[in-house]
């Protein structure tokens, strides 16, 4: 069967667009949402939200490609780039170079695109790299690009790109086409149809040595920010994390065809799931600092410290709640001063308690958590 380059409709992709206009519509209500909801966090929460989500696409971007990071590096290294106040730590080449594209992403996302911002996104995302031929720039090689599994008895072949000497000439194609169909443009297009091609697109043509995957997500970033006319700051790549096996089979689906209705529902459906992820971030923020103002000089020092720890965890909070010895071993403190401690903040409304016993757990007593529990 042949690839989808090779089919002679390429690269004239049908969709139903019937099937996305619902899931359009939602992905516009909620962007609004979130910018809206933003606009409340004071200055400072602001920047932490905008460090903590670019810093965790950023890390799970690279996780996909089974690349483990570093999140404090790659943290650190978008401080520095922000000019935020930070530690003076040494960042390893792979944390630097991905915290360095997300910043550019981030500053750039109104450009139209072009091949030097592309070799520069590469450049950047093979920092320290000495084991490859072609950084910076498109893929030089004669041999078959393949996308592949090794496996005991035999190597199986997901997918083979066009070959390398005619990757100009697609990706010049590829680039008229996304400037074309921006928000605005001669042939606009609603922007989870437009971002959900440029990846298919994108990885189809597979330009590069390495990092295409990364590459082609902040792609889609890029488009659907376009769309939203500021950056999205969308946990998109933590979404398809989660639905690892999935995604990869909807592309290699959508590999052998130009019909691409199913990828693009995919596609949608997981956008969606990256801004419910995201719009529960900014409102745990927002929770985070009215319970803090309500209860400015009415804990102690360890209460404090303790508080803040659960809160580092994000909305999903400590696995299996804050007991009685995490908060002992948090703040240096008898059981009995731990016990008094927390049930004065289950008293304060800090926390809310479940269990009894050796079985109690304790939850921190905002909205985003509060919903996860049922409560």
């Amino acid at each position: 069967m042949p690839w989808n380059w090779e089919l002679p409709d390429w690269p004239d992709f049908r969709y139903e667009r019937n099937r996305l206009e619902s899931r359009e519509a939602r992905f516009l209500h909620s962007a609004g949402l979130i910018s809206g909801l933003i606009r409340h966090l004071d200055p400072g929460a602001g920047e932490q939200l905008r460090i903590e989500l670019i810093g965790d696409e950023a890390v799970q971007t690279s996780a996909i490609e089974g690349e483990i990071l570093d999140r404090e590096s790659v943290q650190s290294s978008l401080r520095r780039q922000f000019g935020l106040q930070t530690d003076d730590r040494r960042i390893p080449p792979a944390e630097q170079g991905i915290a360095e594209m997300m910043v550019d992403l981030y500053r750039t996302y109104d450009q139209p695109l072009a091949q030097p911002m592309l070799y520069r996104w590469h450049q950047m995302l093979m920092k320290g790299r000495t084991d490859l031929r072609d950084i910076g720039r498109y893929r030089t090689h004669e041999e078959s690009m393949q996308v592949i599994t090794n496996r005991m008895d035999r190597i199986e072949v997901h997918f083979e790109a066009p070959p390398s000497s005619v990757v100009p000439k697609e990706m010049a194609r590829f680039a008229e086409w996304f400037n074309r169909t921006t928000p605005g443009g001669e042939s606009a297009l609603p922007p989870i149809t437009r971002a959900g091609i440029a990846h298919l697109y994108f990885v189809t043509i597979h330009p590069f040595e390495d990092g295409n995957g990364r590459i082609g997500r902040a792609v889609s970033e890029k488009a659907l920010s376009q769309a939203v006319g500021h950056p999205t700051l969308l946990a998109l790549a933590d979404a398809i994390k989660q639905r690892q096996k999935e995604y990869y089979r909807a592309l290699q689906d959508a590999n052998k065809t130009n019909e691409i209705t199913p990828w693009l529902e995919w596609f949608a459906d997981t956008v969606v799931l990256a801004q419910e992820s995201t719009q529960i971030r900014v409102e745990f923020l927002i929770e985070k600092a009215k319970l803090l103002n309500r209860l400015r000089d009415r804990l102690n020092p360890r209460q404090e410290k303790a508080l803040l720890r659960m809160f580092e965890e994000g909305p999903g909070g400590f696995k299996g709640g804050m007991s009685a010895e995490k908060y002992i071993r948090i703040t240096s403190t008898s059981r009995a001063t731990a016990t008094r401690d927390l049930q004065d903040l289950v008293a304060k409304g800090a926390l809310i308690r479940r269990g009894e016993r050796k079985h109690t757990r304790y939850f921190l007593g905002v909205d985003p958590v509060i919903r996860n529990l049922g409560a």
